[in-house]
Order: C-alpha cells, then structure tokens, then sequence
C-alpha cells in the first residue's frame, strides 16, 4: 500500500467587491490581458429589461403597460420607469454597457424622473448631451 499524497494547486486570481457583488479577476492569460469592466451589473441588467420590454410593446405582444406588468409578474409603476430608460441618450446607454458612465449615473438616479431633451440629460448625468 502507499501512502497517500497530497497535491497542492494554486491558481493566481483576485475576488473584487462590486455594490454587492463578488467578482473573480483573473490574471493574464497566453499574453492576453483580462477585459476588465466597471459596468454596473443591476444598471446593464435594466437597460436590456427595458429595451426588451419596449420591443415586447411595439411588436405587440402586450396591449398595455398594465397588462405586461401583470404577464411578468412585476409592479407597473416598475415597469414604467424601467421603460423610461429607453428615451436615455445612446451616448448615456453606450457609456453605461461599457462602464464608461459616470458616477452620477446610476440605477437609482435613472429611476427617478429625468429630462427627455439628451442635452438636458447630458446636462444633469455629466454626459456631452449630444446622444453619440
């Protein structure tokens, strides 16, 4: 019989804290450098909800705000705000999904009223305004 043996494996990475989130980063690998983001997970994940809500009304899957918030099982007033994310300015999106956007732009601030104009809005999110 042998004796048992043990192995040892250690794999380099780093655990990022990230608004509540763990985040494993991993160390260069075949000389490729790891995409690094500091897009905000709950605000991406808004944005796609939204713009997948607004293509649901405008292919008309749904007749209403009220009756798609009733099919998927969330609270209107909700839904509503999560489709006024759509009249941001592509600038302020682009910015968001790369995790260019600055700090005043965050899910909660989008959730509260905001200028239609994307100057306005370029104006108060500390964006060019000019939606490219």
């Amino acid at each position: 019989m042998t004796a048992a043996t043990s192995i040892t494996v250690r794999v380099p990475l780093q655990i990022r804290h990230r608004r509540g989130r763990k985040t494993v980063v991993t160390p260069m690998a075949d000389g490729a450098a790891p995409v690094m983001t500091r897009a905000d997970p709950a605000l991406v994940k808004a944005l796609a909800r939204a713009f997948r809500y607004q293509r649901m009304l405008d292919e008309g899957r749904y007749a209403s705000i009220t009756e798609m918030a009733a099919a998927e099982r969330i609270e209107r007033g909700y839904l509503g705000s999560l489709l006024r994310l759509t009249l941001l300015a592509p600038d302020l999106v682009t910015n968001a999904v790369d995790g260019r956007q600055p700090p005043s732009v965050a899910l909660a601030a989008l959730l509260e009223p905001f200028p239609l104009c994307w100057r306005s809005q370029g104006e108060l999110f500390g964006s060019d305004g000019s939606g490219k």
